[in-house]
């Protein structure tokens, strides 16, 4: 299936190099917030991803000055004045939540690049990927609390099962606002950069995840995903069938024999 073609104005671009896939959210003026518009596009060209064999790595960005403000507040605001917020949110959220399950579910590594400003939503959105790479200057704002409702967009499903429930109540009902530091220091972030490495330093974490063979990214994602529910026999039944699976490829033919003829 070919690629969907990007059109300057849509409100999320794709961009494929090779193993790496790059959706860019692209609402600048709007600092990124999440509309219908961006949530129907993201789940397309999540599905998409999810598809493509020969991607093994999506990476997660934001145009402009921000990551992501999190959800659109100017279109829930005048859904809740006209009593329409269960529809329109709940449209919303169909396809927004759509989106999620596949980055969590797909058979490849998701990483968000994240600078400016990541709150609400938006910060959800930077921790429901598998991994996240934050500017040093980044601020992360949880924001639910002071307007009266609880989080949603995936954000307890990325940070609780990260840090706790002690901490993620901490950081929905205490915390105005955290730090990329603070949020490396929970475990939630892999890498701080400055914010004028980002990029470079985003491609160069995407490469390196690449390169692990497919079977091997897929089982592990599985595997550490099922581990908190999962009886331990029932958990290592599954890591026997991924590791037999994974054994039965010719990449992994090939890396041991390139193993044990080394020294030789």
């Amino acid at each position: 299936m070919p690629a969907p073609v990007s059109q300057p104005d849509d409100p999320a671009l794709l961009r494929v190099d090779g193993p790496i896939a790059t959706i860019t959210l692209n609402r600048p003026t709007a600092f990124n917030s999440i509309n219908l518009p961006i949530a129907q596009k993201l789940e397309q060209l999540a599905s998409h991803i999810e598809s493509a064999d020969e991607i093994r790595v999506v990476v997660l960005e934001g145009e402009g000055r921000a990551f992501s403000a999190g959800g659109d507040l100017q279109t829930i605001g005048a859904a809740a004045e006209a009593g329409k917020v269960t529809p329109v949110v709940g449209e919303l959220l169909k396809h927004y939540h759509a989106f999620i399950e596949i980055i969590r579910r797909m058979p490849k590594i998701s990483l968000s690049s994240v600078h400016g400003s990541a709150a609400g939503a938006g910060m959800g959105l930077a921790f429901v990927t598998d991994l996240c790479i934050a500017a040093e200057d980044t601020k992360f704002t949880p924001a639910y609390a002071k307007i009266g409702v609880s989080p949603d967009g995936g954000s307890t499903v990325g940070i609780v099962g990260t840090v706790g429930s002690r901490r993620a109540l901490q950081i929905f009902l205490s915390e105005d606002n955290f730090t990329a530091q603070q949020a490396y220091e929970w475990g939630l972030v892999a890498k701080v950069v400055p914010a004028a490495e980002l990029k470079a330093a985003t491609r160069q974490l995407a490469e390196r995840l690449a390169q692990n063979p497919q079977a091997a990214i897929a089982g592990t994602k599985s595997l550490v995903y099922q581990a908190a529910i999962t009886p331990v026999k029932q958990q290592l039944d599954a890591e026997e069938h991924k590791i037999i699976m994974a054994m039965n490829t010719e990449e992994f033919r090939a890396a041991v024999k390139k193993f044990t003829s080394k020294g030789k």
